[in-house]
């Protein structure tokens, strides 16, 4: 039993009885999700207790059950504007529980030791995800086209802005909510996007401020997916001076 300094949201180990707490480290204005791994050698479920408030009961995250570490992570979003302290405990109830554990975000975690921490270039190149994979890039201020893909069913990634976030399953074939959970009004700041298929594609605006995506899938099912972002700016002022050079060669 032991209590974790998880101020930095650093990847942690939580075991049966252990607490880990991130005190007055969460930004006024910031969204935060917690991921959370199971990582027994035992196929049992493991119930978390999420405290983010004196006045507000704890929010209770079940981490499906597994085997050799290869599960599918559950998430906890927490609003910043709401709160600046967040902790997350096994009880002595949970017999066997081992957890891994960070905090994500367009700030977090400030410590990526154990982390894939990795710039995404926008040139539409696809880039494959990890386990535990972070991705991180500053869109300049025009449209870019997004497309991410996997073969695997209920692939899941979160996209990070300041203080949204948007959830992409590629390949749903259950019901998000029994792995995503919220804490106050954090919800409301969380759109979900699914997908039947075995891609996701979407447009976004970037506006100068970083953007995030973290992965929310075990590693096999990390292996087989990839993100792609393309600047549809770039395409716009290739197609323009293609045609310029094409009405040159005609004069």
């Amino acid at each position: 039993m032991s209590t974790i300094n998880w101020n930095n949201g650093r990847l942690i180990e939580l075991n049966q009885g252990d607490t880990a707490t991130s005190t007055g480290s969460l930004n006024n204005g910031q969204l935060y999700c917690l991921f959370f791994y199971n990582a027994a050698g035992n196929d049992a479920s493991t119930v978390l207790n999420i405290v983010w408030s004196n006045s507000q009961p704890p929010v209770q995250v079940t981490v499906p059950g597994t085997t050799m570490n290869q599960g599918l992570a559950a998430l906890c979003f927490v609003n910043g504007s709401q709160t600046n302290t967040v902790s997350v405990a096994i009880t002595n109830g949970n017999q066997g529980a081992k957890i891994q554990a960070f905090i994500g975000s367009v700030k977090m975690p400030l410590d990526t030791e154990g982390i894939n921490n990795t710039k995404l270039e926008l040139n539409g190149e696809e880039q494959a995800f990890k386990k535990f994979t972070r991705f991180y890039a500053v869109p300049e201020s025009h449209w870019y086209s997004a497309r991410i893909q996997s073969n695997i069913n209920q692939f899941t990634s979160v996209q990070f802005s300041e203080s949204k976030a948007q959830v992409y399953i590629v390949n749903k074939l259950v019901d998000p909510n029994n792995v995503i959970k919220y804490a106050g009004n954090s919800q409301e700041l969380v759109t979900v996007i699914p997908s039947d298929t075995q891609s996701v594609a979407f447009n976004l605006q970037g506006n100068g401020q970083q953007l995030v995506w973290i992965n929310a899938d075990s590693t096999q099912n990390s292996n087989d997916a990839t993100i792609a972002v393309q600047s549809l700016s770039s395409l716009y002022n290739e197609n323009i001076t293609s045609q310029a050079e094409a009405l040159a060669s005609m004069v």
